[in-house]
């Protein structure tokens, strides 16, 4: 790992952010979400609507920014270039995520600070919330790399944004609680760290991990495939 390299990728990214109004944007709709949540009234919000916002956070924020800066990269044929850079693929990963980690931390703490904090004042949820931060991630920097244009990266941003951030939204849909579907959905990352407020067990932080490692060897098989395309 080369430090320089890193700082070099992380003062070009938080350039090119600056410059991106469509990335300017993103950080803004969990604010506003969270915003209109508080003015519904002075009750404590329920959980599932809480992790509504949160999935927002992670899905538009971390997973839209990482996903838009490397299909750009990838259009604009300078991904090539920093592959074939003397940066490892840690490098280029810790390089890039620094600027999406910073706004994803904005972003989280200021739509929580509106809607309330103290539910996330525990161990175990915070390190719920890093491995939510590290799936989305790896999850949008594989996507990324897998996209060859904008336009591609777009198509493939909502159904992901809508399946995995927005999951809590299920719940309103009253499934029936046997239904295959609702305890497939049960298993998702979002939904497993809702679990982890209703029980002491550290099960949900563990299925939350095997989704990064899954979202981590997606990102690897990715990155490969780019190497050998080039």
């Amino acid at each position: 790992m080369n430090i320089q390299r890193i700082t070099a990728i992380f003062e070009k990214d938080i350039k090119d952010f600056m410059k991106n109004m469509m990335l300017l944007a993103m950080p803004v709709l969990p604010f506003v979400m969270a915003l209109f949540y508080n003015l519904i009234g002075d009750v404590q919000l329920p959980l599932n609507l809480i992790y509504v916002i949160v999935g927002a956070v992670f899905s538009v924020v971390t997973l839209g920014i990482i996903m838009i800066m490397m299909a750009e990269e990838n259009e604009k044929k300078t991904l090539r270039g920093l592959i074939q850079s003397p940066a490892s693929l840690l490098d280029i990963i810790i390089g890039k995520s620094l600027v999406t980690g910073l706004i994803t931390l904005i972003s989280l703490v200021l739509s929580l600070g509106i809607i309330g904090i103290e539910p996330f004042m525990n161990f175990r949820v915070i390190i719920g919330l890093f491995l939510l931060f590290f799936f989305f991630l790896l999850l949008g920097i594989g996507i990324g790399l897998f996209s060859k244009s904008l336009a591609v990266t777009s198509a493939y941003m909502m159904p992901v944004m809508f399946l995995f951030g927005f999951t809590p939204l299920i719940s309103f849909f009253r499934l029936d609680e046997d239904s295959i579907a609702l305890n497939i959905i049960d298993k998702f990352p979002v939904m497993q760290a809702i679990e982890i407020h209703d029980n002491s067990s550290w099960l949900p932080l563990g299925v939350i991990a095997v989704w990064v490692i899954g979202a981590a060897l997606f990102m690897y098989i990715c990155f490969k495939k780019t190497v050998t395309d080039d």
